[in-house]
């Protein structure tokens, strides 16, 4: 030990939509009881086989908005909790998750119980799915163009802001007409490529909202409680507040902007200085590299992963370098 050690600080980071991919969770199930006791427990609260899906399919099943969100909560979910299960003294000190993996992120903190959650999450993942077909857009990546050129890009065309997930990439989202005049707009003022998404629909802007009474009628039938951790809100980039603030900001997020590089920013500054990104695959990974390189970066999405970080954890916790 010398005197320049340094406080390890935990915050765990769990999957958005997107990161479905048939098979997903599968080996978690196979091959430890505690991983098939919550995909049955799931199947029981959702009252369907929610885990046939993830690990089944087909893709074109799975990539539904009803089933995708509740099935990498699950997944995420899992992976947390065989985690636990492996390294009994896990300390966290705060949570985050990207779009839906914020609903992850405030289960894991003790606001929901896990059979609501995962419910909620199904019903938001329908009532975005009905937002989709009432409206015809999309979603676009914009590539190496500055916050502020692409709020340009938004305000010349109409279209949205969505994302800002990590330097160099923002994700715009509006009507489909308009997305490709801001793709071609974007090019124009610099961006190394700007490309739409294969998603059905315009997430996270006022396309969606027509989804926000409904999410605000079903957070009303679900008890919430004061996060136990911090858990930084995609809306401000803020640690959420008490259940009351907490419920206004998930129905805000329906059509606001997931402000990523900014919770993360939020955390390094607090001295968050280890991240373990939980769900099916390594997305937040990626960001991290390119909002900060510096921090310890842990994933957990599969088996070989979990065993991997589990016995990285353990042995930071030992005291002993790898």
């Amino acid at each position: 030990m010398t005197a320049t050690a340094t406080l390890t600080k935990t915050a765990l980071l769990f999957s958005g939509q997107g990161a479905q991919k048939v098979g997903m969770g599968r080996d978690f199930a196979e091959q430890f009881p505690l991983g098939k006791q919550w995909f049955e427990q799931a199947n029981a609260a959702l009252g369907y086989d929610l885990a046939k899906i993830c690990f089944e399919g087909p893709d074109a099943e799975l990539t539904k908005t009803e089933h995708a969100q509740p099935g990498i909560f699950l997944v995420s979910w899992v992976a947390l909790a065989l985690l636990r299960e492996r390294v009994p003294g896990l300390k966290f000190e705060a949570t985050a998750g990207l779009s839906l993996g914020e609903f992850t992120a405030l289960t894991a903190a003790g606001v929901m119980r896990f059979e609501d959650a995962i419910r909620l999450v199904r019903q938001r993942g329908q009532f975005m799915q009905e937002a989709c077909e009432e409206t015809k857009g999309g979603m676009a990546a914009v590539i190496n163009l500055d916050e502020a050129k692409t709020r340009e890009v938004c305000a010349e065309t109409g279209v949205e802001l969505a994302n800002l997930n990590c330097p160099g990439q923002i994700v715009i989202s509006g009507p489909v007409d308009k997305l490709e005049a801001a793709c071609e707009r974007a090019k124009a003022k610099g961006a190394k490529r700007a490309l739409p998404l294969p998603v059905t629909g315009a997430y996270h802007s006022t396309l969606m909202k027509s989804a926000q009474a409904k999410l605000d009628a079903a957070l009303q039938k679900v008890t919430l409680q004061a996060p136990q951790i911090q858990v930084i809100a995609n809306v401000t980039a803020q640690p959420h507040a008490g259940p009351s603030q907490i419920h206004r900001l998930l129905v805000d997020q329906v059509i606001s902007s997931v402000r990523w590089e900014d919770s993360i920013r939020y955390l390094l500054a607090q001295g968050f200085n280890r991240f373990i990104e939980l769900g099916p695959d390594q997305a937040l990974s990626g960001f991290m590299k390119r909002i900060d390189p510096a921090p310890q970066m842990f994933n957990v999405s599969d088996v070989p992963s979990l065993t991997a970080t589990a016995l990285s954890v353990r042995n930071a916790e030992c005291g002993v370098r790898n």
